[in-house]
C-alpha cells in the first residue's frame, strides 16, 4: 500500500513541475465540483469519474447526486474516510474506504475523463487552526487540460488499487484506452465562470448579512449597556427607569413604551414609567386594566413574551383602538419565578418589525428584574436601618426613663428608711408618714416592673386570654374603684359617668379590660388638676361595637405627638421633659390589649391645655341578648358624678 500513502497533489506537482497551485475557499471548491458534476450530468459523452470527499459525512451530502452521475457515466469511483457505513452496502458506483492517516483523507478531488473532454480539481486542505466550515482553505489545481487530468487519474489509480486490488484489471484497461484517446478535447469555461461568479455573489451577500447582524448586535449591546448603567446610576429607581424607557423607545422607534409593577390582587395597575411620541396619548398614572386583558393575562400566566403583530385582527378591538395600538409586545419582568412587573411596547402601525429585538428584550427584562430586586433590597435595608434607629432610640429612652423612674422612688424609700433608723424617738405621726411614703414609692416600683413584664408578655404572645360576655359598665366601675383606692391620699378631679341605655354585652377578658380602663382613667386623673373634670361615656356603636370615651379638661396633648403616644416609653411631654411620673408603657400596653380583643383605641386633643379624649371601641358578644339597663353602674343614678 505504499502507493496510497502519499498526497495526490504532491505527486501531481512532482510529475508536472510547471504547475502552480492556487488558493481556494471551500465555497469555491463546491462551485467547481458542482460544475464538473453538471458537465457529466449533461450527458455529453461517457466519462470516467473519480471523486474524493475526505470524510464520509461530506460524501453523504452528495450521495444522491452521485447515484445520478453513475447512471450516465461509464464508471464512477468514490473515495472517503468511513465514519459509519460508507464501506457497506451495494451502490451503482465503486466505493474506496480510506484510512484515517492517509494523506488522501485531507484532499478534495473531482476528475472526469471522457474521449471528448477532461476536467480535474485536485486540492489539499491547508493545516490551519479550527475555522468555520465556510472559511476552510485549500490549495490545488483546477484545469481543463487533458494532460493534467490524465496525469492526475493515472497517479490516483495505483492508490485505489492498493485499497481495492479487485479493481486492478478494469482500471488498467481504462488507462490503456486513455493512451489511445482521440485527442485533448475542449470544454467551454463559461458555465464554470458563471457559477463561480454566483458563488462569489452569494458569499458576498452572506458576508454582508453577517456584517449587518454583527453591527446590529453591537448596537444592541451598546444600548443594553447604556440602559444598565442608567438603571444603576442612583437610588431613585423610578427616575432611572423613566430614562431607560426613553432610551429604549427612541432606539426601537415605537410609539409608546411603558412599565408597571405587578400586583396579583389588583384588577388595574398604575403606569409607573412611560415613553411616548408627541402625537401619542400618554398613559402615565392611568389605571391600566390587567385582569380583563387576555394578552396581558397570557404574559402573567406563561411568564413568556407575548407578541401581537396586528391588533386589527384581534377579536377585541376595544383593547387597542382608544390608545392607538397597532402592534404590541408584552415582556414579563421575572426574578426566580416571581413576576415583578411588565414592560409593554406599542406601535401605532401594525407593520412594526420587532423580530430582531426579541432576544435583546429578553436580556433587557433580566437586567430590569435585577434592578427591581436591588431597589427592593435597598428599600428593605432602609427600613431595617430605620427599625434599628428606632430600637436604638427605644434603648436610650428605656435607659433614661428607667433610670429616672427607679432613682426617684428608691431615693425616697432610702431617705425614709434612713430617717426611721436614725431617729428611734420619732413621733408616731411622722413615723407613719415616713412608712406611708416608702410604701407608696415601693408600690410605684412594683408597678414599673409589672408594666415591663406585662408588655413583654403581650408582645411575645405569652398571655392566656379568657374571653367571655361582660357588662362593660361593671368593668368601668371596677376601674374607677381601683383609681380611688390607689389615689386615696391624693385629690382627684370629678369623674362624671354617662351610660347609654340598653348596652349590649361585650366579649372580652374582663380582667385585662379593667387593667386598660384603669390605666386610661389614671392618666386622665394624673394630667387633670383636682378642680378639673373627667368624663366617661359609654354608648353602643351600631351595628357590632360599643364605644367608651374618656375625656378630661387637663393638660391636653400636642397634636404632633398624638401618633407617638401609643409607642413604648413615649409620653405627651417627651421622655426627658416629663413633669409627671410614668414609664410611658401604659398606653403601649392598652394598645396591645385592645388590638388583641379585636377592638380599636385612639386619642384626640385640640392642643396643649385643652384637654384630651381617648376612644376605646370593643366588639359586642355575637348573638347575645342580654342588655345592661341604664343606671346599673351608678346604683340607679345615671350620669352620677364621682369625686375622690
Amino acid at each position: 500500500m505504499t502507493g496510497s500513502r502519499s498526497s495526490l497533489l504532491q505527486d501531481l506537482l512532482a510529475a508536472m513541475p510547471h504547475l502552480r497551485p492556487q488558493m481556494y475557499f471551500k465555497s469555491s471548491l463546491v462551485a467547481l465540483s458542482h460544475d464538473i458534476e453538471d458537465q457529466v450530468l449533461s450527458e455529453q459523452g461517457s466519462p470516467v469519474v473519480f471523486a474524493s470527499f475526505q470524510k464520509e459525512r461530506y460524501y453523504q451530502q452528495e450521495a444522491h447526486r452521485y447515484e445520478r452521475i453513475a447512471r450516465v457515466a461509464r464508471q464512477v469511483f468514490v473515495l472517503a474516510v468511513p465514519e459509519t457505513r460508507f464501506a457497506l452496502g451495494t451502490t451503482p458506483y465503486e466505493r474506496i474506504a480510506l484510512d484515517h492517516g492517509d494523506p488522501l483523507a485531507q484532499e478534495w478531488h473531482v476528475i472526469a475523463v471522457d474521449p471528448s473532454y477532461s476536467l480535474c480539481l485536485i486540492a489539499r486542505e491547508k493545516p490551519t487552526s479550527q475555522r468555520p466550515d465556510h472559511a476552510r482553505q485549500f490549495e490545488g489545481i483546477w484545469s481543463f487540460d487533458r494532460r493534467i487530468a490524465l496525469q492526475a487519474a493515472s497517479l490516483l489509480i495505483p492508490k485505489i488499487i492498493a485499497y481495492r486490488p479487485d479493481l486492478e484489471l478494469p482500471l488498467s484497461q481504462l488507462q490503456s484506452q486513455w493512451q489511445l484517446g482521440t485527442g485533448p478535447g475542449a470544454v467551454d469555461p463559461s458555465p464554470f465562470t458563471e457559477r463561480l461568479i454566483t458563488y462569489i455573489q452569494v458569499g458576498q451577500y452572506k458576508l454582508q448579512r453577517a456584517y449587518q447582524a454583527l453591527e446590529r448586535r453591537e448596537s444592541q449591546e451598546r444600548l443594553l449597556n447604556e440602559i444598565t448603567r442608567c438603571l444603576h446610576s442612583n437610588a431613585d429607581l423610578m427616575a432611572n427607569l423613566q430614562t431607560a424607557l426613553q432610551l429604549l423607545g427612541s432606539r426601537l422607534g415605537c410609539s409608546r413604551c411603558l412599565f408597571y409593577s405587578y400586583q396579583p390582587d389588583r384588577e388595574t395597575l398604575p403606569i409607573q414609567g412611560e415613553y411616548t411620541l408627541p402625537d401619542c396619548p400618554s398613559l402615565l398614572g392611568r389605571p391600566w386594566p390587567v385582569k380583563n386583558h387576555p394578552w396581558i393575562q397570557a404574559v402573567v400566566t406563561t411568564r413568556q413574551m407575548q407578541y401581537c403583530a396586528d391588533t386589527r385582527s384581534d377579536a377585541q378591538p376595544h383593547l387597542w383602538q382608544p390608545w392607538q395600538i397597532g402592534a404590541w409586545i408584552g415582556i414579563p419582568i421575572v426574578f426566580q419565578e416571581r413576576l415583578l412587573g411588565i414592560l409593554e411596547i406599542h406601535s401605532s402601525s401594525p407593520t412594526a418589525h420587532w423580530g430582531q429585538w426579541q432576544e435583546f428584550l429578553q436580556r433587557l427584562a433580566a437586567h430590569l428584574a435585577l434592578a427591581l430586586m436591588q431597589a427592593e433590597a435597598y428599600q428593605q435595608l432602609q427600613d431595617l436601618n430605620q427599625q434599628l434607629a428606632a430600637l436604638d432610640q427605644a434603648k436610650s429612652d428605656l435607659i433614661a426613663v428607667t433610670g429616672h423612674e427607679l432613682r426617684t422612688p428608691l431615693s425616697t424609700i432610702q431617705v425614709c428608711l434612713e430617717s426611721l433608723a436614725a431617729d428611734p424617738e420619732m413621733p408616731a405621726a411622722v413615723r407613719q408618714e415616713m412608712l406611708d411614703t416608702a410604701l407608696q414609692d415601693a408600690e410605684r416600683l412594683r408597678r414599673l416592673v409589672q408594666d415591663f413584664l406585662t408588655l413583654s408578655r403581650l408582645e411575645s404572645g405569652r398571655v392566656e386570654w379568657h374571653e367571655e360576655p361582660q357588662f362593660l359598665v361593671e368593668c368601668v366601675e371596677l376601674a374607677i374603684s381601683n383609681i380611688r383606692a390607689r389615689r386615696r391620699r391624693q385629690p382627684i378631679p370629678t369623674i362624671d359617668l354617662k351610660i347609654a341605655p340598653n348596652l349590649p354585652l361585650v366579649k372580652t377578658d374582663g380582667e385585662w379590660l379593667v387593667e386598660v380602663l384603669s390605666k386610661l382613667i389614671d392618666n386622665a386623673c394624673k394630667f387633670t388638676p383636682a378642680s378639673g373634670q373627667v368624663q366617661i361615656s359609654v354608648a353602643p356603636l351600631p351595628p357590632t361595637e360599643v364605644e367608651l370615651v374618656i375625656s378630661d379638661t387637663g393638660r391636653g396633648i400636642d397634636p404632633e405627638r398624638i401618633p407617638l403616644i401609643f409607642e413604648r416609653f413615649t409620653q405627651a411631654e417627651g421622655s426627658l421633659r416629663r413633669t409627671v411620673g410614668g414609664t410611658g408603657l401604659g398606653l403601649a400596653i392598652c394598645r396591645e390589649v385592645i388590638a388583641t380583643m379585636g377592638g380599636r383605641i385612639w386619642a384626640e386633643s385640640a392642643g396643649l391645655n385643652q384637654g384630651s379624649r381617648f376612644h376605646v371601641v370593643i366588639p359586642i358578644e355575637k348573638g347575645a341578648n342580654g342588655h345592661q339597663e341604664q343606671g346599673d353602674a351608678t346604683n340607679g343614678h345615671p350620669g352620677k358624678s364621682l369625686t375622690g
